[in-house]
């Protein structure tokens, strides 16, 4: 080949790049998308792709739902599968939670199920295994736009949470990322705002503190564990609804939330959607209610004794 041929091949390499880009926002405009990025954030240059790759700030649709008031719904990933994880993210909830604490992720899968989660229209959230700083971090880095941590009893745990979600000056988290790198290099400017981070709130003793702690700063909300809360007040999870007490606790916790201008969540747990318009209806916006393992072995269950009857 001689070196005129290999410019003009060239040539044709980057005509083609140009007008293979050239066709996605003309499509993206006649679906109403004009040049704004899939995901849903800053809108492309008008002449340099590769500007382009440098502005991708993402919007976190969950967590403004939440803002304005509105039930947001999703659904744990527990299996460790990203397949599972894009599966759930495609049925239409608003996130998907990624279960660090009681699910069967690794240090590799979890970061491929958060890029699987990416793909879809829901955001990816993840639950540490503790509130620990690097776990915290190492999940943040990895991109995803939710974190919740487990077993807050106290204010001061709550601070360390809070402060190990954040950039300077309203956080510690150290400058750096991982897979993030995905949504562009302004990601830093604008992942403070964007983030959700929910505590959760499961014993007595964090009920018992549970307006103190939403008013930390930097905590934007809740997730109450109502089967380690039945645990923690002396009755089985199952036996919950016999208590009043725990009612009683589930008011708090919301009104809590109120008072401070935070969001009150609930994880629905083993009664999945079925019991997501009562918890709607007490007051509760961020629901996770349901897993991938959950409707797994529900359905196969139905499905064997429809069979067999």
């Amino acid at each position: 080949m001689s070196s005129s041929e290999g410019i003009d091949i060239a040539r044709s390499g980057r005509k083609i790049k140009s007008t293979c880009y050239a066709v996605i926002l003309s499509g993206a405009k006649n679906l109403g998308l004009g040049r704004t990025r899939f995901f849903g954030a800053k809108s492309a240059p008008q002449n340099d792709s590769n500007e382009y790759l440098k502005t991708q700030m993402k919007l976190n649709t969950a967590k403004q739902k939440m803002l304005r008031g509105e039930p947001t719904f999703g659904y744990s990933a527990k299996l460790g599968s990203p397949v599972a994880a894009e599966l759930l993210g495609n049925s239409g909830v608003d996130f998907v939670m990624l279960d660090g604490q009681h699910g069967s992720w690794g240090t590799e899968s979890i970061v491929q199920g958060i890029a699987s989660v990416c793909v879809t229209p829901a955001m990816p959230f993840a639950r540490v295994i503790h509130n620990t700083y690097s776990e915290i971090a190492r999940l943040l880095d990895a991109g995803v736009f939710g974190i919740i941590v487990p077993m807050v009893d106290t204010v001061e745990q709550a601070r360390a949470a809070a402060q190990a979600c954040r950039y300077p000056p309203v956080g510690e988290r150290s400058f750096g990322w991982g897979r993030a790198a995905a949504y562009g290099d302004d990601y830093a400017d604008w992942i403070n705002d964007q983030l959700f981070v929910a505590v959760q709130i499961e014993s007595a003793q964090a009920v018992e503190n549970v307006e103190a702690i939403m008013a930390v700063p930097g905590i934007d909300g809740c997730m109450t564990g109502p089967a380690d809360l039945a645990l923690s007040m002396g009755f089985h999870p199952r036996d919950a609804g016999k208590h009043d007490e725990h009612a009683r606790a589930l008011d708090c916790i919301v009104q809590a939330c109120r008072n401070t201008g935070k969001i009150p969540g609930i994880d629905t747990g083993g009664a999945g959607p079925e019991s997501a318009a009562k918890r709607v209806a007490q007051g509760f916006i961020f629901l996770p209610m349901g897993s991938d393992a959950k409707f797994i072995t529900g359905a196969a269950s139905a499905g064997i004794q429809l069979v067999r009857k």
